[in-house]
């Protein structure tokens, strides 16, 4: 790996504005395992009430609901919309909190540590590969090129980490949608939710065990379609943010712990609000399709066909379901995980380079 100091890094702008610590790729897994842990339990209550949102629109019945967590999956979307049981995140948090438990804002966060912890640690990691080895060949070679460095490199990083940690995405969505049976009833967990996907009792003829584990991966291109572009939103905002402010506080170096925490989380605040609500109708089909019980229904559904359906029954406000706690939950959670992956770094440098 190339490496450049913090200078070098301040003096080309085409540059990331992250420096190059020259850490191990194991101290980066580090860094970004605990940046998603943090990040992870803060913003779960907004990832359940924007997932309770969209399930709703898509035609969960929340309302009355007996002592069931189960729906069928050609319920009619206008009984929703007209007795909906969630009017806004703030509703949704109220009514879990009376109706479930407040422990129930919490629900699936054993989910989203199995999810983003992996995920993280495999995402934030190859991001910071790939683009330091990029930008050393684009200067050299296509210095024109080099600005688009951060959007490539964290479009490929993303891919890699949702393919390999899919099936928990998909658990996660469930556990979040769907009401506990009874109040106080312990729930499935991860491992239970995707036994019951897979072995889900069914009238149709698909019993072969590809086509079953298959199933784990149901959405998948839905979750691509959502995070390929959040993550090019979300890296191409960011970097020229933060360089921005560490332009004006006087870099990594100079400024300490301080500068490294508020110009990462800054940065990270703004890229992950654009990012979020730029890519919410892609986030709405992705729901959809991960709660969708028929099967073969769930396995021949495409991205551009749930589009058009959530356009048909709801319009624009129907793309832009629970796009208030998507929002909430995106700008804090990739300012944290940013500013923590970089302080972790900035330590482990700090500490290396004075023992």
């Amino acid at each position: 790996m190339p490496s450049q100091n913090s200078s070098s890094f301040q003096s080309n702008q085409t540059k990331s504005s992250s420096p190059d610590f020259n850490l191990s790729l194991s101290e980066r897994a580090l860094a970004a395992a605990g940046a998603a842990f943090l990040s992870a339990v803060i913003v779960n209550p907004l990832d359940v009430a924007k997932t309770r949102l969209q399930a709703q629109a898509a035609g969960v019945p929340y309302q009355n609901l007996p002592s069931t967590c189960r729906f069928e999956p050609n319920t009619m979307l206008h009984d929703t919309k007209r007795f909906p049981q969630y009017k806004g995140t703030l509703d949704v948090f109220q009514k879990v909190i009376h109706e479930e438990g407040f422990s129930r804002l919490w629900r699936g966060t054993n989910a989203s540590l199995a999810l983003a912890v992996p995920t993280v640690g495999i995402y934030m990691p190859c991001y910071d590969i790939l683009r330091n080895y990029m930008e050393a060949y684009t200067s050299q070679n296509a210095p024109s090129v080099t600005p688009y460095v951060p959007l490539v490199a964290g479009s490929v990083a993303r891919s890699l980490a949702c393919v390999t940690c899919y099936p928990v995405e998909l658990a996660r969505t469930r556990m979040q949608a769907f009401k506990d049976a009874q109040h106080g009833t312990k729930l499935p967990g991860v491992w239970k939710t995707l036994v019951g996907v897979v072995s889900a009792d069914t009238n149709t003829n698909l019993h072969s065990s590809f086509r079953s584990f298959r199933f784990l991966w149901t959405g998948l291109g839905a979750q691509l379609s959502r995070d390929v572009p959040f993550s090019a939103v979300c890296w191409a905002t960011l970097e020229p943010v933060r360089r921005r402010i560490l332009g004006m506080w006087g870099g990594h170096e100079s400024g300490g712990v301080g500068v490294v925490v508020g110009a990462n989380f800054a940065a990270g605040f703004v890229a992950g609000v654009l990012a979020g609500a730029s890519t919410c109708p892609l986030d709405v089909a992705k729901t959809r399709r991960q709660i969708e019980k028929d099967r073969v229904r769930a396995l021949r559904m495409t991205t551009r066909q749930t589009l058009v359906e959530i356009w048909r029954d709801g319009g624009m406000k129907g793309l832009f379901t629970g796009v208030g706690p998507r929002v909430g939950r995106t700008g804090p959670s990739v300012g944290i995980v940013v500013s923590f992956y970089e302080l972790v770094k900035y330590a482990l440098h700090t500490y290396t380079t004075q023992h």
